[in-house]
């Protein structure tokens, strides 16, 4: 199990949206490719833009699925980052049968 905790790498405010994405691509995604499960901690995290959490797992919904989300577990998520993991899992989910409806109709 891997566990991610923001505080230290972010500090109270994770906004930034490269952070988040090199977060995704060297420690997030090789993790759940060898089988791990991640923890995504944000205790102490007071707030979160939806630009970093949708640069954090919005390729790995789009590229793994739905069941992607078995392997990740947000953790101490204050109501507002809560909210904002929430909208982003929702959109992303939403993009995706939108464009699996997309390249079945243009068949």
């Amino acid at each position: 199990m891997k566990t991610i905790a923001f505080l230290a790498i972010v500090g109270d405010f994770a906004e930034d949206k490269d952070v988040a994405a090199s977060l995704r691509e060297k420690e997030i995604r090789p993790a759940i490719a060898a089988g791990e499960n991640v923890i995504l901690d944000f205790a102490g995290v007071t707030l979160a833009t939806q630009s970093f959490v949708h640069a954090l797992i919005s390729d790995l919904l789009r590229t793994q699925g739905e069941t992607v989300l078995n392997n990740i577990e947000f953790k101490n998520c204050v109501p507002g980052v809560k909210g904002i993991v929430e909208t982003v899992v929702q959109y992303s989910l939403e993009t995706m049968g939108e464009e699996a409806e997309k390249k079945t109709s243009l068949k």
